[in-house]
């Protein structure tokens, strides 16, 4: 197991490292890069002189790989440089946003763990009327645009009786945990949906399939309670499968609640992201691609190490 990980591990460093040179790479040569932002563009008020100093102060005069090289090495010293907009440190301004993505992410998941049980009742009652409600509801859940389905709710309530907040983390003035609770209800239930499709889908389909297997039989042979069976055999091999899943949820943090946040106006490290697009803030943007990065990739690593701890034939394949 230690020299699976050690393996997995090194190849993610590697992964993350050839991620970072494509990133730095096509952010730097693509047209309107931070040359032509630090230089004013086409600006004619700014004189060559400046242009040659300002160029000069970021370092966009040295060699690409030159400056990939010390980029790399600030990045190594978690010094992502400042926001070419309000000259903050960059790692400041994500790290105000990490809290409130974290809360949605977490949130999110621990909701969409309820499609767990919801895929074991329908898996239990299968061609049942149950078993068909389920089925109907992961096909038309899966169907809407689920942030779509949030901006509905938003219209509704606000031109009816308003059940949810319209925006944001919490009321200005009224910092309470239940006010965030109530802010926080509406976007974690629409994010919960995902996993309430993937999770009972999954679960239904792997049940199934362990229920039909001679292990199953053979405990029903001996005697054991149907409901033994079915929670300490059937679906402890029945979730394995989802073992590779369950690392999505850093990956959440910075992609996944992207929509969500833009739609119902949370503050987190999506909504940063894009803002920092649509400025040219490139070392915010960089920022935020290597934390994407590094997320995507812990999460996958995660999910490998918990699939080999589950079932040891992967560790040798």
């Amino acid at each position: 197991m230690t020299r699976y990980v050690v393996r997995r591990m090194i190849q993610s460093v590697f992964l993350l490292l050839g991620v970072t040179i494509l990133s730095y790479g096509i952010m730097r040569i693509a047209p309107g890069g931070p040359a032509q932002f630090v230089g004013g563009g086409d600006n004619p008020r700014i004189s060559p002189e400046y242009r040659r100093q300002l160029e000069e102060a970021y370092g966009l005069n040295d060699p690409i790989p030159l400056q990939y090289a010390k980029w790399l090495w600030s990045v190594l010293h978690l010094d992502f440089g400042r926001s070419l907009i309000d000259q903050r440190p960059v790692i400041e301004k994500m790290g105000e946003r990490v809290p409130a993505s974290f809360q949605l992410a977490l949130a999110s998941f621990l909701l969409g763990l309820l499609g767990i049980p919801l895929g074991v009742y329908a898996a239990t009652r299968r061609g049942r009327g149950a078993d068909q409600a389920v089925r109907i509801f992961t096909v038309v859940g899966n169907s809407v645009p689920h942030w779509w389905l949030g901006l509905m709710i938003l219209i509704v309530s606000a031109s009816t009786i308003r059940i949810f907040p319209l925006g944001g983390q919490y009321t200005i003035g009224n910092d309470s945990l239940l006010d965030r609770l109530w802010h926080l209800a509406l976007p974690a239930t629409i994010g919960a949906m995902g996993g309430w499709i993937t999770y009972s889908r999954f679960v239904r389909a792997e049940l199934l399939e362990a229920l039909g297997q001679d292990f199953v039989r053979t405990a029903h042979a001996k005697g054991l309670p149907a409901r033994v069976v079915l929670w300490r055999h059937a679906l402890r091999n029945a979730l394995m499968p989802l073992a590779t899943m369950f690392g999505g949820i850093l990956t959440l943090i910075l992609s996944g609640s992207l929509l969500f946040e833009i739609t119902f106006s949370w503050p987190g490290l999506g909504r940063l992201t894009v803002d920092a697009a649509y400025q040219r803030d490139y070392p915010l943007l960089m920022a935020a691609t290597v934390l994407g990065s590094c997320l995507v990739i812990l999460g996958n690593l995660l999910s490998d190490i918990s699939y080999a701890w589950v079932d040891p034939r992967v560790r040798y394949s």
